[in-house]
């Protein structure tokens, strides 16, 4: 089960993003299943809420001058209820513009569920393989 806000790259009408989890569950031959907030709603996040108000009072008052200070001001993040926080830079290139096809969009195996299915969907693995 993942849980995704409505914005960014894992939108709920995202095609790359459906694609994407369409690879992660043939990968590990388990269907995923998929709850996006509803839009604005992103606060009702327990994420946000537990990690990120964290790491801002972390780095409150520092600059965030380049990576390895914001890697490290992340990576020192720990809660009262000892959240500890592990931190690294991703280097690796990704591709921009990527475009699914509307064949490729077609062999996903997308199953909305009955209550708000373009919020709320599992993904199964393709039969194939």
């Amino acid at each position: 089960m993942i849980t995704a806000d409505s914005g960014g790259s894992n939108g709920s009408r995202l095609r790359l993003w459906k694609w994407e989890l369409q690879g992660i569950a043939d990968e590990l031959q388990f269907p995923v299943s998929v709850s996006h907030f509803p839009p604005g709603t992103s606060k009702w996040n327990k994420v946000e809420h537990r990690l990120f108000s964290f790491s801002s009072s972390n780095w409150r008052g520092e600059p965030l001058k380049d990576y390895e200070t914001i890697v490290n001001l992340i990576s020192n993040t720990v809660t009262s209820q000892g959240l500890e926080v592990n931190c690294q830079l991703d280097q690796r290139m990704y591709p921009t513009g990527t475009i699914v096809s509307d064949e490729e969009w077609e062999s996903i195996r997308l199953f909305p569920d009955a209550f708000h299915g373009d919020w709320n969907y599992t993904i199964r693995p393709s039969k194939n393989l």
